[in-house]
Formats: C-alpha cells, structure tokens, sequence
C-alpha cells in the first residue's frame, strides 16, 4: 500500500518558512504546526513575504497535506462571555492565518462546557459557525477526538456528531473530524481489543467521509483512563497492533495522518523512527 499522507507535528522555531524543511528531513508527506504560540493571546498576521516564503519551502518538499493546531487556550464552548469572546477571536485568527500559508486543515480541540453539557455543545457549534463565516475560505476546520478529561466536548463520537451537526448549514462542509488514537482509547474506544468494532461505530456515527486526519500517537495510560498523555508508537498501552491495522485499513489510505509522539533527546531522529516504524507496518 502507498503511503503518501505521513508527517509529524513540525517544530516553526525561527518561523513558520523554516517547518517544510523539518518536514522535510523527518521524511514527512504531511505536516502539522502551531502558527503562533499555542500557549499565548497574543495574536499575529501572517505577513505577504512570510507566507511567500513558507509556500516556497512547502513546494521543495514532498508534503502533500499540510494543517495547523489552533491555541490550547480556546474555549468556544465557555459559558464566560469574556472568555468566549476572546476565543473566537482568537479562532478566527488561526483560520485567517492558514489561508494566508495556504494550509488545508486546521485541527481544533472542543471546547469545555463547564456548566452544562448541553448548552456547551450549543456554544461550541454557535462560535464555530461565527468563525467560519468571519473567515470565508478554502481551510476546513477538523474537530478532535479528546480523551474525555473533565468537562471537555467530544470524547465520543455521538457527542462529536451532535456538536457538527449543530453548526451552521452554510459553513458546516467547511467541518471534518481528526481522529486522534490516543484519544479514543483514553476515552474508552478499544482499538486494541476491538478495532473493527470502534472503526465500525466511528463510520456508522461520524461517517469517514468527514475524517481528513489522524493524530498517531500511543497511550502512556490505559483503556477508558481519560488521560491525554502521548507516547512513542508502539511503546505503550496500545501497542503495535492498532497502528499495524490503521496503516493497512483501506477506508484510511486517503487519510493525512500526523504523529505527535514525544520529541525525546533529538526530535528529528524521533520522529523520523517514528515515520519509519509506522510505514514499516503498510507492507
């Protein structure tokens, strides 16, 4: 099978023209990477020589999908207007941003609901709809399985679907879903034991035409733990096993998939391993 949708989360110290480079090296076909500090407000335009400059690296790669993370600090599902407020500006800023480089995904956490469950999957679907119409455009936006931890949207895919579906018709072709493995097991899906059954639900809930990308990360804790906590591939409570059947699952060949395992002491050898071992299980 051809794998030509393989890449990490991709380091943009320096600069964002500097991350194709490191995509680059790590063997990547796809890449992921902060356009901003992900920990800060403070936001930024990416500015015309500097777009120019990112796309010319992009195109001396072999990188054929490439996507953003938004800010950790977004929560448009808060029911503090002063915070909701500044998450969708903050939102529609990351969305402006992969426009302006030219990017085809950004990949974004729900939100915390905090209050009430129902009324944050509400908020969550209202500023998404608010953001996309803001920022008109090619970029989709790909919401992420989480693990469940505390009052987070998303950790099944009902409650994932119900969240799309809640966003506004007109810009709701512009959403996808980002599968991320470590997630889903923390939650509670058991790709270990069941993966037919969980990759059979996900189809049945969420439908695979909306999934545009996986996070390929193992688990540092078990099935059902909601904690979000990433290992190396195959060196953890999933092992090998799950991530043999993700490289070889037809319904899969189409789609990106992105590590974003522990850097250890040399991040681009890590993840050049990593890229290594997991194609290594497509033959």
């Amino acid at each position: 099978m051809s794998i030509d949708k393989l890449g990490a989360h991709i380091s943009t110290a320096g600069g964002v023209a500097n991350a194709p480079g490191r995509a680059k090296a790590v063997g990547g076909t796809a890449m992921q990477i902060f356009t901003k500090q992900a920990n800060q407000w403070k936001e930024r335009v990416c500015e015309a020589e500097e777009c120019a400059a990112f796309k010319a690296a992009l195109a001396d790669t072999d990188v054929v999908e490439s996507c953003a993370h938004d800010s950790y600090l977004i929560n448009l599902a808060s029911p503090k207007p002063e915070l909701r407020e500044r998450s969708i500006e903050s939102f529609a800023a990351e969305l402006a941003r992969c426009e302006a480089l030219g990017l085809q995904y950004l990949v974004s956490h729900p939100g915390n609901y905090m209050d009430d469950r129902a009324s944050g999957i509400a908020r969550n679907a209202e500023a998404i709809g608010i953001g996309l119409k803001r920022v008109p455009g090619k970029v989709m936006l790909l919401m992420e399985t989480t693990a469940g931890t505390g009052t987070a949207i998303g950790a099944t895919f009902e409650e994932l679907a119900e969240l799309i579906e809640q966003v506004p018709a007109e810009v709701r072709g512009r959403v996808g879903v980002c599968m991320d493995t470590c997630h889903v097991f923390a939650a509670g899906y058991d790709l270990v034991a069941d993966y037919d059954g969980v990759m059979q639900h996900f189809g049945d809930v969420l439908g695979f035409e909306r999934l545009r990308m996986m996070h390929l990360n193992d688990s540092k804790h078990g099935l059902g733990t909601h904690k979000d906590r990433h290992e190396l591939i195959a060196e953890g409570a999933l092992g090998e096993g799950p991530f043999r059947r993700v490289m070889t699952d037809a319904r899969l060949r189409v789609v990106a998939k992105v590590i974003e395992t522990p850097k250890l002491d040399d991040p681009e050898a890590t993840d050049r391993k990593m890229l290594e071992r997991l194609r290594s299980y497509a033959v």
